[in-house]
């Protein structure tokens, strides 16, 4: 049986689709303050979103392969941006879920199976490895572009607050993965250029290096300096640090409420 790529095999999958329905459907509910409940609107809106997005990272990996040499790929069902093709649903999903739901940190999982040996040639293999992340740059570019460009007078300040959340995800989605740390995608991008000595040592670290740096950044010290960071780099953009806060206090519908955030829910 062949391996290269059918129509079918790039037919966008009804699960993206639904994915992407649910988005758009509790967007316009928390735009119009049509749910009973606007923290729960919140919370489906920017989880939906944030899949979307990281599907949109995983299809990113897996075309740039395909158009670099691993005709595979088509037949493992990742062009269809179907999150259940992913090698590791757990891995590519589930974990990120969690983290944001935990700490909203925005940390894709890694989770397509690529053909490295059908590969040739360093920066092709880099390439495959920024694509990921560098989604997550225009993922980040599309939140932010709103706050930048002042288009968001009249706009409903909760849709505003989940906004600006959506947007820390992808910045620090975008930030973490391109660390130079086995397992994440910026160790990927420089492996190719390793000796093959190194990567052979490194290698039975790769599978904890995502844990690892989430482990790292609940250290209080850390983590208060990283979003100390990401706080400057949104505050470039046009976002306060009130509007993430509030918009993370919405999502986080479980957790005590804050007086001034919730003056705008109803």
């Amino acid at each position: 049986m062949s391996t290269a790529s059918s129509r079918s095999d790039r037919r966008t999958s009804p699960v993206f689709l639904g994915i992407v329905a649910v988005t758009a459907v509790t967007g316009w509910a928390v735009w119009t303050d049509f749910a009973a409940d606007a923290r729960i609107a919140v919370f489906l809106f920017v989880t939906s979103a944030w899949i979307v997005s990281l599907c949109l990272h995983e299809y990113a990996h897996a075309r740039t392969a395909l158009h670099s040499g691993d005709i595979s790929i088509g037949a493992k069902g990742y062009l269809t941006l179907n999150p259940l093709k992913y090698t590791h649903a757990l891995l590519s999903i589930v974990l990120p879920v969690i983290f944001v739901i935990m700490g909203g940190i925005g940390l894709p999982g890694g989770a397509v199976f690529i053909e490295r040996s059908r590969i040739r040639g360093r920066w092709r293999h880099s390439l495959i490895s920024a694509a990921g992340p560098l989604t997550n740059l225009l993922f980040a570019a599309v939140c932010t572009a709103p706050f930048w460009l002042g288009l968001l007078d009249g706009v409903p300040l909760v849709f505003r607050f989940a906004l600006a959340f959506l947007a820390l995800l992808q910045v620090t989605a975008a930030i973490l993965n391109f660390l130079p740390v086995p397992g994440l995608d910026g160790y990927g991008v420089i492996e190719p250029w390793l000796s093959r000595k190194f990567r052979a040592q490194v290698e039975p670290f790769a599978p904890f290096g995502l844990l690892a740096v989430f482990g790292i950044l609940f250290i209080p010290e850390v983590n208060r300096a990283f979003f100390e960071g990401i706080d400057a780099i949104l505050g470039g953009l046009g976002i306060s640090d009130l509007e993430t806060y509030c918009g993370q206090n919405l999502y986080r519908f479980w957790t005590t409420r804050d007086e001034f955030c919730q003056s705008f829910v109803s």
